[in-house]
């Protein structure tokens, strides 16, 4: 049987969407009717998975498995590291523990794995027509070059040809690029057959003249400008964390189970009423977290901003903490977003203080200047149980119980979003932003489900049905649409042409 041909994913940094990548290249050579494999020689991570074997393997390489439609091996992991401490982790060879190594004994001992990594991957190669390998972090870390296992050391032990990858999501990935190649021996280099852009937002044409800047300097090929997908696929160590019973949950205590649908709700530092989510937590296709930073946000399909027990504190820690940024991208991208109480007053224009009777200090705070609304905090409390139905689009129609307990008196300039029993008017929407003070919005179930109707039908997913979508199922349809977004975006011959492959949909096309 011949030797597979391989490919392999590098990255300008930890977090360029390398996993993701070698991801989609799976399916989609899966697809092409290739048998595929995933490789990675040295993973770091806490999240590993156990194969059939009793052998321990690193997460990204079981999800690449998956997309490849085959059994997860520890061939395509063969050193994880699992870490311990700042300076030290457990270090597991072919899925079994070789002891506790500090970080300087391990780069000194890490060359005589070598011969264990090439074994791993020599085996899988005898298996499968094509290899698919992810670096790790980047491979222009110049004080790990002489003694590299999984970036440019390994390529060279394997012959790879490579793709490099920056993240344009972070910014400065024109700079990202073109110091990592320029960082890289001339051999090094050499290997490289082409530069991909990832998580781009926006129209590509922009990109236009600094992708042929980019070409020029580097002397390589932009092969593609992959888009920020929105897909459902685990995260090899997720870093969000969620309430249970008010206290923050890690989120190996959490819920095991992935949902079709992602609700974001905002962990302010004054967090209160968080029970009026709960309802949330219960429908089969929702599934619910609270998120402290930008990382942990993501691309969730809906944002809540709960009550807080300090409104202009809240709102100048979400100002601080960036959250404030990456939630009016989201909403400026369609993303709907929902404030309760002391959320909804975020989201309006201005908060005034005049009296200092809500932060301690008078003064008037620009707000998100996403609602027509202006709110100003008195000493009076608003306390009521109301019953109401929800007049806006697309919830109209749906009865609500619950009850108002908040400083301030909000003016609004725009839409309502329901009408109290007694004929008021309360809260206000604009487009795909909603705002109400009312609490236990949620507890009747029947904004629930409106709710849930518009984030199906946003992402493409029927209501009725996508509940009964084994997970298994669910989780092939997100492999799918990952290979759809970045087939579209790749110059695929020339992925083929660096393997010495023609793309056998080519002549199909």
């Amino acid at each position: 049987m011949s030797k597979a041909k391989c490919i392999m994913v590098q990255g300008t940094m930890s977090g360029a969407g390398k996993s993701l990548l070698c991801a989609a290249l799976c399916r989609i050579f899966a697809q092409d009717g290739y048998r595929v494999a995933p490789f990675k020689s040295q993973n770091m991570a806490l999240n590993s998975f156990v194969t059939r074997d009793g052998l321990e393997m690193g997460r990204a390489q079981v999800v690449q498995a998956q997309a490849a439609g085959i059994e997860p091996d520890v061939r395509m992991n063969p050193i994880l590291l699992k870490p311990s401490s700042d300076v030290g982790s457990q270090v597991i060879v072919n899925g079994e523990v070789r002891g506790q190594m500090s970080a300087a004994a391990y780069f000194k001992m890490k060359r005589a794995l070598i011969p264990e990594i090439l074994s791993a991957y020599n085996s899988l190669a005898e298996t499968v027509d094509i290899i698919v390998i992810e670096g790790a972090g980047s491979p222009a870390e110049i004080n790990l070059k002489a003694d590299d296992i999984v970036n440019m050391g390994l390529a060279r032990l394997v012959d790879a040809p490579v793709l490099l990858a920056g993240d344009i999501d972070r910014g400065g990935v024109f700079a990202q690029l073109y110091g990592t190649v320029a960082l890289l021996e001339p051999e090094e280099r050499a290997r490289i057959k082409g530069l991909l852009i990832n998580k781009f937002r926006g129209d590509v044409e922009i990109l236009r003249p600094g992708l042929a800047m980019l070409e020029e300097k580097t002397q390589l090929p932009v092969l593609g400008v992959v888009p920020y997908l929105k897909v459902d696929i685990e995260d090899e160590d997720s870093l969000s964390t969620r309430l249970d019973a008010g206290k923050t949950v890690h989120p190996l205590d959490a819920g095991k189970t992935v949902h079709p649908l992602d609700a974001a709700i905002l962990r302010l530092p004054h967090i209160s009423n968080f029970t009026d989510f709960m309802p949330l937590e219960q429908h089969p296709l929702l599934g619910v977290r609270y998120v402290q930073n930008t990382r942990q946000l993501g691309t969730p399909d809906l944002v809540i901003l709960p009550g807080t027990k300090n409104t202009v504190d809240d709102l100048l820690w979400l100002r601080q903490s960036g959250l404030e940024a990456a939630l009016l991208k989201l909403a400026a991208n369609g993303t709907p977003v929902l404030g309760v109480c002391g959320g909804y007053q975020m989201l309006g224009e201005t908060l005034a203080d005049p009296e200092g009777t809500e932060s301690g200090t008078a003064q008037t705070v620009r707000g998100l200047g996403l609602l027509p609304t202006r709110t100003v905090f008195t000493g009076q409390k608003h306390r009521t149980q109301d019953t109401a139905a929800v007049t806006a689009a697309p919830f109209a129609g749906a009865a609500l119980t619950g009850y108002q307990i908040h400083t301030g008196r909000t003016e609004v300039q725009g839409v309502p979003f329901c009408t109290l029993a007694d004929g008021t008017p309360e809260g206000c929407v604009q487009d795909n932003v909603f705002g109400t003070y009312l609490h236990g919005l949620f507890d009747t179930g029947e904004l629930t489900e409106k709710l849930v109707t518009l984030l199906c039908r946003r992402k493409g997913i029927a209501p009725d049905s996508a509940a009964l979508i084994p997970m298994e199922q669910y989780r092939q349809q997100q492999f799918d649409l990952l290979a759809d977004g970045v087939r579209g975006a790749l110059d695929l011959d020339a992925v083929y042409a660096a393997m010495g492959l023609e793309n056998p949909r080519r002549n199909a096309q």
